[in-house]
């Protein structure tokens, strides 16, 4: 198309790749939204769920820690099933990001600003 312009041509594939990408990224933010994961602590007594994004939508907690002198015990649970929820939401959205990255040929570990 750009023959005889040397890497004209080339910046033309590359700007339009970029473009490709933007795109795909767009659309991935998007699907953060849909994906859930969860976090959990105390063999699976406090539950908590999060999107990709590490937004809080669910807390699931087992009735049988429910105890007034073990207050403190189920509040740390809480937090640490959160914690767990978010740490898992950045992975699997560093997950998505790579799986969509591999693609593009970018050398691994590229750390794209999304």
């Amino acid at each position: 198309m750009l023959k005889g312009l040397g890497g004209l041509g080339d910046m033309a594939k590359m700007m339009k790749a970029a473009k490709e990408m933007q795109g795909k990224v767009a659309e991935l933010q998007e699907e953060m939204h849909n994906i859930t994961v969860t976090g959990e602590s105390g063999a699976g007594l406090v539950k908590a769920s999060c999107t990709a994004h590490g937004e809080l939508n669910g807390l699931d907690i087992d009735p049988s820690i429910f105890s007034a002198d073990e207050k403190e015990m189920v509040e740390d649970l809480i937090l640490a099933a959160i914690k767990d929820a978010q740490t898992k939401a950045g992975e699997r959205k560093q997950e998505e990001m790579r799986k969509l990255t591999e693609g593009l040929g970018l050398p691994p570990g590229v750390d794209l600003p999304f």
